[in-house]
């Protein structure tokens, strides 16, 4: 990470021209978030520290509905899809701007892709599709062209990943690209980040082309910091006292006071999908037993944790993904799920695991002592060791180990654990299985070291699906499959609280990629 001196660079570096108007007529809204990230590049970056300020500062072609699944327009006005899939045809809104200056056209689209996709340490490129050619017709056409159908490409297009960028500042920073200051379309400018401390953005004045599911298409405010309070106390004191106008990072324990002060006002996300689990890695000792994996799901009280740990707020997870999702496949057998000690003692007994002398279990030599990973946070080990207790009582040995975010990485990369915990965001069941369980994507992030021929081959079919009954069928299978070999232990559907001072009116929350704010188009003064 370069000096924080080096990367508070102002847009001015860039030829931007911000207009503010006086000083004291000028309305500033702190939102307050847990972490920062390690970089502001879309392309190298799936942090949700980077997404929520891409999301602001930049703009992509569709946007998504509060329902999280309805397709909008967003630097595309419309688009046409080819009756075999392969050819999308944007038409692109006329006087979009950067922040500094530069007119937007197809031609920043189309480099923006192609930099992405030849990227070395670029992520998640399967969003973009199996892209065979982009063609720039004129400065506001854009033919969109794929090897294959990719029946889920809009709805991949609204994240962040695809947001897009100004060329000829990538080219220009260099290394530096993602450390000062960005160059988007969005609602707002990028003025300076200071690392692990604060990101101050400003209103992008002439910016008219938000998505039409916002009353304003404009910023309403002036200037926006972003300021990191890693404290959970010093977040909700800060709160109180208004020195923060605004977080969705809200321990759970505190959401009860401040919804009941009457100058708090409390939005939670109509539509958020972001599932808290413990994966297992099936080909280590134990855990490769199938009913090892299902007797641990049945021991899991994943109510008692909702009520406990998540303060009453969180639904209790029982598949991988949440019901609400597009395509999710309600005719699953999960009987597994759900918690009952007496069948997990009874399966583990008649498959021959039996209770050693310190109760754990063990078989031809094989204890069930498992080593667990952890990411640093009360949330998160408060978690972990209600399901240490629950697991002790059918004679599983859970042994936990707690990592801050910037070790724990390293170490899941290293693949010396048997279980994990994760949490992660989905925009579809689509999104979340061909994340974790594609054959090609082992050992990150398909961590479980799932290799399956027959997924990858469903997979590969409903994302070249022509209709929207033929995916979820497909993707009703795979659902099944992964399900019924319990590799998962799914805990909860996490809820998602946008919580504002009475400085601001009231904020609809949104829940794409767990970023409420959005565009921060619904930040407005009273």
């Amino acid at each position: 990470m370069r000096p924080a001196t080096r990367c508070a660079a102002t847009l001015s570096l860039l030829g931007a021209a911000l207009v503010a108007g006086p000083a004291a007529a000028q309305s500033t809204v702190t939102v307050a978030r847990q972490i920062d990230t390690d970089r502001y590049d879309p392309h190298i970056s799936t942090a949700r520290g980077t997404a929520e300020i891409m999301f602001m500062v930049g703009d992509t072609l569709v946007t998504l509905d509060y329902d999280m699944k309805t397709i909008r327009p967003g630097l595309a006005e419309s688009w046409t899809v080819s009756d075999d899939g392969l050819t999308y045809t944007f038409k692109l809104k006329q006087g979009v701007k950067f922040c500094s200056g530069k007119a937007f056209t197809a031609n920043d689209v189309k480099a923006s892709i192609d930099r992405w996709l030849a990227h070395p340490k670029g992520v998640t490129k399967t969003r973009a599709g199996p892209v065979d050619a982009l063609t720039v017709i004129d400065d506001h056409t854009l033919e969109y062209k794929l090897k294959q159908p990719y029946s889920e490409l809009l709805f991949q297009m609204t994240q962040h990943n695809h947001t897009v960028l100004n060329i000829d500042q990538v080219n220009a920073l260099g290394d530096d690209y993602g450390v000062k200051p960005f160059d988007g379309t969005g609602p707002y400018c990028m003025e300076s980040w200071e690392p692990r401390n604060e990101v101050v953005m400003r209103k992008h004045v002439g910016y008219d082309w938000g998505p039409p599911f916002y009353e304003h298409k404009e910023a309403q405010v002036d200037k926006v910091v972003w300021k990191v309070v890693p404290e959970e106390g010093t977040r909700v004191a800060s709160l109180k006292t208004g020195q923060i106008d605004v977080t969705q990072y809200v321990p759970y324990w505190a959401m009860a006071e401040l919804e009941a002060m009457p100058n708090m006002s409390v939005s939670q996300a109509e539509a958020y999908f972001w599932t808290q689990y413990v994966g297992m890695k099936i080909t280590r000792d134990g855990v490769s037993d199938e009913v090892v994996r299902k007797a641990i799901n049945l021991a899991i009280d994943q109510k008692a944790l909702a009520e406990s740990v998540y303060f009453g707020l969180a639904e209790p997870a029982y598949a991988y993904i949440s019901p609400k999702v597009l395509d999710y496949d309600a005719g699953m057998d999960l009987g597994h799920f759900g918690y009952d000690p007496d069948k997990a003692r009874k399966m583990l007994d008649d498959a021959g695991w039996k209770p050693g002398s310190d109760g754990v279990r063990a078989k031809d030599g094989k204890r069930l002592s498992f080593r667990t990973y952890g990411f640093a946070g009360t949330l998160n080990r408060d978690m972990l060791e209600a399901m240490q207790g629950d697991l002790r009582k059918i004679g599983v040995e859970m042994n936990i180990e707690i990592h801050d975010a910037t070790v724990i990485w390293g170490l899941l990369a290293k693949q010396d654990f048997d279980m994990y915990a994760m949490s992660y965001p989905y925009v579809s069941a689509g999104d979340a299985l061909n994340l974790y369980f594609p054959s090609k994507n082992m050992p990150t992030p398909n961590r479980m070291n799932w290799e399956n021929k027959q997924t990858d081959e469903w997979l590969s079919q409903a994302n070249a699906a022509l209709t929207d009954a033929d995916r979820a069928a497909l993707l009703g299978k795979v659902q099944r499959q992964v399900h019924d070999a319990a590799v998962w232990v799914p805990i909860v559907h996490e809820p998602l609280f946008l919580v504002s001072s009475a400085k601001l009116q009231p904020i609809r929350a949104h829940g794409i990629y767990g970023c409420g704010l959005y565009k921060g188009l619904g930040l407005a003064m009273k």
